[in-house]
């Protein structure tokens, strides 16, 4: 194995750049480095339309692209510009290892690209909760009128913001475990993992790698390290985090908040840790109320928001205006419609079981719709937890037999509908097979615990055939009515 070779952005002119990946990151990757004076070719396994389409607009700036082969490695190349769902165990990282060769992802180009004036980063991440705490990042932020954006794996990406013209005071990023992995030199403001669940665990290979990889994000932090005081692990990363002198561990908590936390006092959000006494001082933020939608996980992201923000020095006030201001993406907790007494609510971005369970513990009657891909998951701690709650559950998608079982193990007394079908009818079966379980009072949710794409493109187009189904309950309509 060849030894590591060292590389600066300041070096690239010339240089010949392989980018792993077209899409949201890579066609920006290619874009910048192709105006650095790099000589590059961008790799991508997949070859169709929309491959081509992207290909046809690198290839006018000179760019040369291989589509149908993501596996060998060009020759020549002196470094490889990654999109973050690339696993390290691909063929073209594992030539690039024996080369010797450095393998950056898109965000530690974008990292390696910012001006000496560029603004700093407040970073997220998590298993669950990244979007909606970005978000709310950005909306407290801009209520304290500074110029900021929401950015990263929230689908805008950062080299197009670090090589933009639009100057902003702060940046809002949410990063993956992969964008992590592949970020070494990052080294944000203040970083915040929300949580730590089994997920991805095919692509990092373990838990332990995966965890690691999340730590990342507090890696020279230079203000402050927020942790999850509900989930130790969390806490556990800052502890190894290497952070600049100075950079304090701030914990969020939906109990009552400790010194050098925020926390919930009687229905209202306070800060015991950016104050002038935390040792007998508490500053109000915002009530409950103001969070939208109230449901525990979610005042937790509120918790997560406030503390980068209040990092970054930003009034109480805007921390209250900011969260009254947001609203949260489709298809997170979403309220439907009421039916006859029956609330249904589409949590389809639940795809993984931390997330299912935070959606779960929001409501106190439930019919619950569930299944699809389990991504190597198990669901017993899930049923268990919740099997008080569930008035009945309704079963699609590919691995529902893994959820049924856990059903029939942790929870035998609740009624259970397997609907053998992966049709476009099968979600507004699935509605009317809910809605007959369900009496006055209960909750329809659908949070699947489990990934989309047996059935649907994706989480998005679940929702909406949730949301179809349940309007045309709502209206007498059948799902063949026209």
């Amino acid at each position: 194995m060849a030894s590591p070779v060292t590389l600066d952005v300041s070096d690239l002119a010339g240089r010949h750049v392989t980018v792993a990946g077209l899409g949201v990151s890579g066609v920006p990757a290619a874009r910048a480095l192709r105006g650095l004076g790099a000589a590059v070719t961008v790799v991508n396994g997949v070859d169709g339309e929309r491959q081509r389409a992207e290909a046809a607009e690198l290839e006018a700036l000179g760019v040369t692209v291989r589509l149908g082969d993501g596996d060998t490695l060009p020759q020549g190349t002196d470094l490889i510009v990654t999109t973050p769902g690339w696993k390290p165990s691909s063929p073209l990282f594992q030539a690039a290892a024996q080369a010797g060769m450095p393998v950056w992802g898109d965000v530690e180009l974008a990292w390696r690209l910012r001006g000496a004036d560029a603004p700093p980063w407040l970073a997220v991440t998590g298993t669950n909760g990244k979007t909606t705490t970005v978000r709310m990042l950005a909306a407290i932020l801009e209520a304290a009128g500074l110029r900021t954006a929401a950015v990263g794996n929230i689908g805008v990406s950062l080299l197009d913001v670090v090589l933009g013209e639009e100057p902003y005071d702060v940046l809002a990023v949410e990063l993956s475990s992969y964008q992590l992995h592949w970020a070494p030199s990052l080294r944000a403001h203040s970083g915040a993992v929300l949580n730590l669940a089994p997920d991805h665990l095919d692509w990092h290979g373990s838990m332990a790698a995966y965890a690691a990889d999340k730590g990342r994000i507090y890696e020279g932090n230079k203000v402050a390290c927020v942790y999850n005081v509900a989930d130790p692990a969390t806490e556990d990363l800052v502890r190894a985090a290497d952070v600049e002198e100075g950079c304090r561990a701030i914990g969020f908590t939906l109990g009552t908040p400790g010194p050098s936390q925020l926390g919930v006092v009687e229905n209202i959000l306070v800060d015991r840790a950016f104050v002038e006494n935390r040792q007998k001082q508490a500053q109000e933020l915002a009530e409950v109320s103001d969070v939208n939608p109230p449901a525990p996980h979610n005042i937790a992201n509120a918790l997560a928001a406030a503390a980068l923000a209040r990092a970054y020095g930003v009034p109480p006030a805007a921390v209250r205006d900011g969260l009254r201001a947001f609203r949260p993406d489709p298809h997170r907790v979403e309220h439907v419609a009421e039916v006859a007494g029956v609330a249904y609510v589409d949590d389809s971005k639940a795809t993984n079981t931390h997330a299912a369970q935070a959606s779960l513990d929001s409501f106190e009657h439930i019919v619950w719709i569930a299944g699809g891909l389990a991504k190597g998951a198990t669901f017993d701690e899930l049923v268990v937890a919740s099997a008080k709650r569930l008035r009945g559950v309704v079963l699609i998608g590919a691995d529902r037999a893994l959820i049924r079982q856990a059903l029939a193990r942790h929870a035998a007394d609740v009624p259970v509908v397997d609907l053998d079908r992966t049709d476009t009818g099968a979600m507004a079966a699935a509605v009317r097979e809910a809605a007959r379980l369900a009496r006055p009072g209960d909750t329809v949710l659908l949070a699947p615990a489990c990934a989309s794409m047996d059935m649907f493109v994706n989480y998005n187009k679940r929702g909406d055939a949730f949301a179809t189904a349940v309007r045309d309950l709502a209206s007498g309509r059948g799902p063949d009515d026209q």
